[in-house]
């Protein structure tokens, strides 16, 4: 069992304290969730040295066997990776530690804790703005160096569970024009971390009223974000309710991801949302936002199945032929599908069934399995290769779903039939 490790006790470190010099501070995210008592299992450090950070980070490196780069040469930014614990070394900006904090995006995250003195720095009285709960920036100028943080400031509250300082607030809707200037992998970054959190929705909903999302999803509006909530009660519910399609929504297809990504059916689904309902014009948005494909086909076929069901959605139930074409549209996104449908007011009579079939591998209209191949046409039927041939056998797997053939001999006579 992995012990959960507070970053402001030392000796649960993966190296020394004597290897750092006097005047290093643990700064950031790590002091604040230490303070917060929001312990993890993997610790992720960030250290502020005076001067030689890349040097002390690659001696410490070599010491311990880890990991380690060179993450920023000009500005003295080096990784060290343990197997437990990423551990970040920078150079202090400014000629002071305080210096270096009155630099920082919001107050509760200027705390520095030295590790030779055992004891906090807090010179912008964050440990005040953590008992309040509140999200105080540290001042404007610092929000409009890097307007990425105009929209962290939600995410972190939505983390968090904070509320954000009324003049804070007030300050980023003055600035929020800026985001638009910022590289797109960015913002998809702190969109990508709301829409993960089911808190993430209220907060996403109240950055589009301080003007933060117009330039990137300009299609967002108030019934969208309304329906985020929506998606984040019923996926709450049917995890306690029913834990194999729970499970299916916070999973995700096999690729490869960058760390920091979090992907999800889920998040796909209310990625969906927050797109124009064209589905070329939505493609456009989400390679702007410089998603992947992978994840953009996702979306994209969250959307399909939408469309696709919406059609048939004032029906009691869905013919076998209907359910099939359904499942081909949506593919592994279906999940998606079934939860954008109860969250707009289906019956779970009618979406609860499909489901399951979803869930059932060998379904035999969720997951069809081909009863003869292209080659069988060739050669039993003497066909030449062609696109007829891919014809014949999606009109078959259409009857197939339809329950009119069912074996190898009556897929063969089928097909005779429709030459």
């Amino acid at each position: 069992m992995a012990t959960q490790k507070s970053a402001l006790s030392p000796k649960t470190w993966p190296f020394s304290v004597s290897l750092l010099p006097q005047q290093a501070y643990l700064v950031g995210g790590s002091v604040r969730d230490a303070l917060l008592h929001r312990q993890a299992d993997y610790l992720d450090l960030d250290f502020v040295l005076p001067d030689r950070a890349i040097a002390t980070a690659k001696g410490i490196a070599q010491r311990y066997g880890a990991g380690f780069v060179v993450l920023d040469a000009e500005h003295q930014i080096a990784r060290v990776v343990f197997p437990n614990a990423t551990v970040d070394f920078a150079q202090q900006v400014g000629p002071t530690i305080h210096a270096d904090l009155h630099r920082r995006d919001f107050t509760i995250n200027a705390i520095a804790y030295s590790p030779h003195s055992e004891t906090l720095l807090d010179p912008l009285d964050g440990c005040a703005d953590l008992a309040r709960k509140t999200l105080c920036m540290v001042a404007p100028a610092n929000l409009a160096d890097d307007p990425l943080r105009l929209l962290r400031a939600y995410r972190q509250a939505a983390q968090l569970g904070f509320s954000l300082d009324p003049d804070t607030q007030r300050t980023i809707r003055t600035l929020a024009p800026a985001l638009g200037h910022m590289a797109a992998e960015r913002v998809r970054g702190e969109i990508d971390c709301l829409l993960s959190l089911p808190e993430g929705s209220i907060l996403l909903k109240l950055a589009w009223q301080d003007g933060l999302l117009q330039t990137w999803l300009p299609e967002v509006g108030g019934p969208e974000l309304e329906r985020l909530a929506t998606l984040d009660q019923l996926a709450a519910q049917y995890h306690e309710r029913w834990p194999a399609y729970s499970q299916l929504l916070h999973s995700w297809v096999k690729e490869q991801t960058t760390p920091g990504l979090h992907r999800s059916w889920l998040k796909a689904t209310k990625l969906s949302q927050l797109l124009p309902p064209d589905l070329a014009t939505a493609e456009v948005t989400l390679a702007k936002l410089k998603y992947s494909r992978a994840e953009q086909q996702a979306v994209l076929s969250i959307l399909k199945g939408w469309q696709y069901l919406r059609r048939h959605q004032g029906s009691t139930q869905l013919a076998p032929g209907i359910q099939y074409q359904l499942f081909k549209v949506a593919g592994a996104g279906f999940g998606g599908v079934a939860l954008l449908a109860l969250a707009q007011g289906i019956p779970e009579t009618l979406i609860l069934p499909l489901v399951e079939r979803h869930l059932t591998l060998d379904d035999p209209i969720a997951h069809p399995q081909p009863l003869i191949t292209g080659k069988d046409l060739v050669q039993g039927l003497a066909l030449k290769p062609g696109p007829q041939i891919g014809e014949l056998l999606e009109a078959l797997a259409q009857a197939q779903a339809e329950g009119l053939v069912s074996s190898r001999a009556q897929a063969l006579a089928w097909v005779t039939r429709q030459l």
